[in-house]
């Protein structure tokens, strides 16, 4: 894979909290357009990592580059190429949804024909129309949720990264969801996605990352992860197998 392929790129990146060690020297790439999801048990490293590919935190060691930006070295043009939504996302509570994307369209110095343009088709696809006008305070966790996937999605990022995207959608939006970002994805947007859910990597995901204790343990598609466990292995008895040989080691 050559350099102006890899959207994101982690060369031996490694983070230590004092003693701890919760990333260990992972080197990954992953070209423009690929649906990428990172798997793990609880305190395995993902939402470390994802932090230092958002520039939250800093690497102890190693770089992170995002469209071939060094993100330490030029975090500005980095993160105009990203959108990251975390697990419990930050909404401005007074504001309404609309006046929030237009906050996030500023940031990203759209035009604000055009924010309000691409605001719209995504408050209808993502069924977000009766809340429009509502104070984002009142809204459901579901809703804020698909309140920050939208506003995420609004400046056509080139690098999407969500931590556990799923929390607090109902089946109908989750479905929603999905559908958005596996389309974005062929449309050439790179996703990186971290979860706990293993049907998510067996239905969407181009390769499969299982992190465990800091260290990037398997890299595959999920069919080749599932072969490499035996013709009969589901992904969940190949990610449980090897998170406990790791955790033997």
């Amino acid at each position: 894979m050559t350099d102006a392929l890899a959207m994101i790129r982690l060369e031996n990146v490694t983070k230590k909290f004092g003693d701890l060690t919760a990333v260990d020297d992972i080197s990954l790439d992953i070209p423009e357009g690929e649906f990428f999801v990172v798997l793990g048990p609880n305190a395995a490293g993902k939402t470390t990592t994802i932090k230092m590919m958002a520039g939250l935190l800093r690497p102890t060691a190693g770089e992170v580059f995002l469209g071939g930006i060094n993100i330490r070295e030029n975090p500005v043009a980095a993160k105009k190429l990203l959108s990251f939504v975390p697990d419990f996302p930050f909404l401005y509570e007074k504001l309404t949804p609309l006046e929030f994307f237009d906050f996030v369209g500023d940031l990203f110095e759209m035009p604000r024909t055009d924010a309000r343009a691409e605001a719209a088709k995504l408050v209808d696809y993502l069924n977000l129309g009766d809340y429009r006008h509502s104070l984002i305070e009142y809204l459901s966790h579901g809703t804020r949720q698909r309140v920050a996937i939208a506003a995420a999605l609004l400046h056509h990022p080139k690098v999407f990264v969500i931590d556990e995207p799923m929390v607090g959608l109902d089946p109908k939006h989750a479905r929603l969801v999905k559908d958005i970002l596996k389309k974005k994805s062929g449309e050439g947007m790179t996703v990186f996605l971290s979860s706990h859910q293993l049907n998510l990597a067996e239905e969407l995901a181009d390769r499969v990352g299982i992190i465990h204790k800091g260290k990037l343990i398997a890299c595959a598609h999920p069919q080749e992860l599932q072969n490499a466990g035996g013709s009969s292995s589901a992904l969940e008895e190949v990610f449980l197998k090897l998170t406990e040989e790791e955790g033997e080691g």
